[in-house]
């Protein structure tokens, strides 16, 4: 059986995640309000930051920037691209 939770990413209810996708407190709220097709958009959205900002999830400085950015994307609304990121496909026209 699925677990469904009130997304406050999509504002809507939906599927929710099977596990607790990262440690502590954050972990924790993202698995009871956030629903597995948000958690995939910032995976996208996490490794875009990382390969255009070349960081490493390894580096604590990192981590804590893209902690940071995983809590704006999925419960602030504020996730910015990086300043000239093109995404892929959608090259000079």
């Amino acid at each position: 059986m699925t677990r469904t939770v009130f997304c406050q990413y999509e504002q809507r209810e939906a599927e929710g995640l099977d596990f607790v996708p990262w440690p502590g407190e954050l972990g924790k709220r993202i698995h009871a309000g956030i629903g597995q097709a948000a958690w995939a958009a910032w995976l996208a959205h996490q490794t875009m930051l990382i390969n255009e900002n070349r960081l490493s999830p390894l580096n604590p400085e990192h981590r804590a920037l893209l902690e940071k950015e995983m809590e704006k994307f999925l419960f602030e609304g504020g996730a910015e691209r990086p300043p000239g990121y093109v995404p892929e496909g959608a090259g000079p026209g």
